[in-house]
Formats: structure tokens, C-alpha cells, sequence
């Protein structure tokens, strides 16, 4: 997902979604229809009718009361449970999908193929060849396809994004994300489709280019007989030597939203849940001595030294996260360059996720992906 026009946003609340003055004030805003009105789809809604480059129109859902609820008495965007009279209608220019992942396909191509752009929320379709006929179609129309990677879009990782591709941070040599708490255990997915979505997609949205995923395993466990792994363990191995681990749970009595970036100059640890610091930045390692800097008679002994210094914690601004993103959306259709969190950062996800599970299936076989080749 990862190219220079998408390295000209710099990261949610820096630089994502500002706005271009191609719509909002003075110009007319972009028709969006919101699909969907149940967990994620009010917040689609409340985001979409607070900026001035939408215009809310539609708002569709199976259950008609239910959408009427969310809109409220006095609201004058319509609800409907007929999806093809708001891909009819010529003011829609753009679709919010926040439907079950297994709807994913049939929504989001059927509204590529009326012409309009699309929001997907993660994941980005049920399977990875799902998702790839959906990249495939707005690339062949030429329409932003762009995923609801949420996280993406806070403060705090558009400026975790910043020092690590800015070479801040130095090489990465690992990734440590733990993403825990009690409940919801789901009934037809498992803690890794329902949880590492958001811990896969930050680590798409922070690597530099040249750090790819090319293989994961994966461990899980069911000690309560729900069906599906409740906890599990995940490994990516990157293609420069680094390591990446993503811990998900729903049996956890306590919630932790942590994330480790550990570089070979700096290490920086991001606390979702601390909004007095969420990001810290150490001055703190091991430094690795070659051999040709000491002396014969030293080289028995150990090249290992630590560096402790300082601890940073940076300004990070507080913004809503669907808001930018909403505003990045506005600003990929109407200039035409890939969002930050386009169709193939979706893909990406997807491919880890599939390789996971069959990983899960053989015990924690290593399992190459397909983007990593």
C-alpha cells in the first residue's frame, strides 16, 4: 500500500485527509450513502454528516427502523432497505459498506459497478480472492477503493508512521503488539479475524516500503469450547531479518492496547488506552560491536553493549480517527491518488489472515504469503 503518493499524506492528523479545496466550502459536496446501521454504522453516519465535503443521502439497512433510529426524527437523509435505488440515484457519488465481511463482495462490487467509490470497513471481504476481484474492479474503473483501517488514522500512528519511515527509530528490528480484554467472543469468526485486522493493518500502515511480511505462524487455543481460537499468537517474519508478534485475546480479565516498535536507534511503545502518553520514544538498546573495531584480544570477549538514555514522550494531538479518515476518503476521490489505506493495504491484511488460519490448521506451520513473494 505503501508508495509516494500515498507518502505525500504523512499519516493520520499530520497530513491525511487535509483539505485540498477541491470540495467543501465553495464547491459542492460528495452524495455518500452509509450501508449498514448496526455496530460501526452510526459512526459512519455521525462522521459523514459533520464534514463539509459529504453530503449524507442515504442511509440503507434490511432493518428500515432501525436505520430511521439512527438518523433520528428530524433528519432529512432518507432510509431504505433498497440497495439499488441508492446505487440509482446520480447524486450518490460515493458508498460506506459497514455490513458483515461476508456481505463485503456483493455490496462493495455492486457499487463499483454503478460507478460509485467505495468505503469498505475492515476487513476489506471475507477471503482474499474476494478482495482482489473488488481491487481489481475499481482499478479497472478507475474509483477509489479504500478500507476503514481505523487506526490508521489516530495521531498517535500517523506520528508512530513518521519516525519510523523518517529513519528516526533506525532500522526495525521488531514489532511487539498485544491487543487483549474480556469479551465479545464471536460466533463465526475467530480472536484473529476479529482482533489482528487492527494490529496487521498499523503495521502495513508504519513500515517503511523496503519491510515486508513474508511469512507468518500462528498459534491458538480454545480452552472454553467456544469453537474457535479465543486466544492466539502470531509471527510474521519480515523480509529483512525482523520479527513482528501480534498477542489477541477475549479471555483476558484486563485490556491492553500496547504496541513495541524497537529500532536499532530508538524504541518506541505506544499506549492506546494512556491519553497522557500515548507514545514514549527510549533512548534505550543494545548496541552490537563488528569485530574490526576491537581489539584481537578483546574479541573473546562480549560485542554486546547497552545504551541507556533518555525517554521522550512526544506532543500528539487529540482527533477524532473517522474523522480523518473521512476526510482522507474525500480527498482520494477527488484528486485521484490512492488513499493511505487502500484496496491492496486490504489485501494485504487478508493474505495474513488466510495464512494464519491454515497455519492454526498444521500446528504452526510456517506459511509464506502471497505478498511477501
Amino acid at each position: 500500500m505503501k508508495d509516494t503518493a500515498k507518502d505525500a499524506g504523512q499519516g493520520a492528523g499530520q497530513g491525511a485527509g487535509q483539505d485540498t479545496g477541491v470540495t467543501g466550502k465553495g464547491s459542492a459536496p460528495l452524495g455518500v450513502a452509509v450501508v449498514g446501521a448496526g455496530y460501526w454504522g452510526p459512526n459512519l453516519v455521525r462522521n459523514f454528516q459533520s464534514s463539509d465535503r459529504f453530503r449524507l443521502r442515504w442511509l440503507c439497512d434490511l432493518n428500515v427502523d432501525r436505520a430511521r433510529q439512527v438518523l433520528g426524527a428530524y433528519s432529512t437523509v432518507q432510509a431504505t432497505g433498497d440497495y439499488e435505488a441508492v446505487l440509482a440515484d446520480p447524486e450518490v457519488d460515493a458508498v460506506a459498506v459497514a455490513t458483515p465481511a461476508g456481505t463485503h463482495l456483493d455490496v462493495a462490487l455492486a457499487a463499483l459497478r454503478a460507478g460509485k467509490h467505495v468505503l469498505v470497513e475492515k476487513p476489506l471481504a471475507a477471503t482474499y480472492e474476494d478482495g482482489l476481484r473488488l481491487v481489481n474492479e475499481a482499478e479497472e474503473r478507475g474509483l477509489t477503493l479504500m478500507c476503514d483501517h481505523t487506526y490508521c488514522y489516530t495521531p498517535a500512528v500517523g506520528r508512530i508512521r513518521e519516525m519510523v519511515r523518517s529513519g528516526e527509530l533506525g532500522e526495525i528490528h521488531y514489532v511487539d503488539s498485544v491487543r487483549i480484554n474480556l469479551g465479545l467472543v464471536q460466533k463465526d469468526i475467530d480472536v484473529l479475524w476479529d482482533l489482528a485486522p487492527h494490529d496487521l493493518s498499523v503495521l502495513d500502515f508504519i513500515l517503511p516500503d523496503h519491510v515486508q511480511p513474508v511469512a507468518v505462524a500462528a498459534h491458538g487455543a480454545d480452552p472454553i469450547g467456544a469453537g474457535q481460537s479465543c486466544v492466539a499468537y502470531l509471527t510474521l517474519q519480515l523480509n529483512t531479518g525482523a520479527i513482528a508478534h501480534v498477542h489477541v485475546n477475549w479471555l483476558s480479565p484486563t485490556k491492553v492496547r500496547t504496541t513495541m516498535v524497537g529500532g536499532s536507534k530508538r524504541t518506541l511503545v505506544w499506549d492506546d488506552l494512556n491519553p497522557t502518553q500515548r507514545v514514549a520514544v527510549f533512548d534505550r538498546g543494545v548496541d552490537l560491536s563488528a569485530p574490526q573495531e576491537i581489539g584481537a584480544d578483546e574479541r573473546r570477549d562480549m560485542l554486546v553493549s547497552y545504551r541507556t538514555g533518555d525517554m521522550v514522550a512526544p506532543a500528539i494531538g487529540e482527533k477524532e480517527a473517522l474523522r480523518s479518515m473521512v476526510e482522507e476518503f474525500a480527498t482520494s476521490i477527488t484528486t485521484g491518488r490512492p488513499p493511505l489505506t487502500d484496496g491492496r493495504a486490504g489485501l494485504k491484511v487478508l493474505d495474513i489472515l488466510e495464512a494464519a488460519s491454515r497455519s492454526l490448521e498444521f500446528r504452526g506451520a510456517v506459511v509464506g504469503l502471497r505478498t511477501g513473494r
